[in-house]
């Protein structure tokens, strides 16, 4: 379980308006910090036109890398900690170009320019 990993993740049960269901999220933590068996996670979602627009979305093609079976977004405004727990299996992986466009949307969502 390392950073750039997408896994398939159990994100139920959730409060309001967090993101629900088991779907594959992207690990955004880096593999050396933490003690605890937690991951930072940020969940991927299908994709919709009007994510172009919205600075904290990066896309996702499908490809042999990361697995996926269509074109998706991933979320980091709906970032989170999770136990390792939730974790169901390993998907694929991010490139290093998607990763950085990854912390550039980090940076937006907690407002460091």
């Amino acid at each position: 379980m390392n950073q750039r990993e997408i896994w398939l993740v159990n994100l139920s049960p959730t409060l309001g308006s967090e993101i629900t269901k088991t779907r594959p999220c992207v690990i955004t933590n880096s593999n050396e910090i933490g003690i605890l068996p937690l991951k930072i996670i940020a969940p991927i979602t299908d994709y919709n036109p009007h994510y172009d627009s919205v600075p904290w979305m990066v896309e996702l093609s499908p490809d042999g890398q990361n697995n996926l079976s269509k074109r998706s977004v991933i979320d980091l405004f709906l970032m989170r900690s999770v136990s390792q727990e939730r974790l169901i299996r390993k998907i694929g992986k991010v490139t290093d170009v998607q990763f950085q466009k990854i912390l550039e949307a980090i940076k937006i969502v907690f407002g460091i320019y």
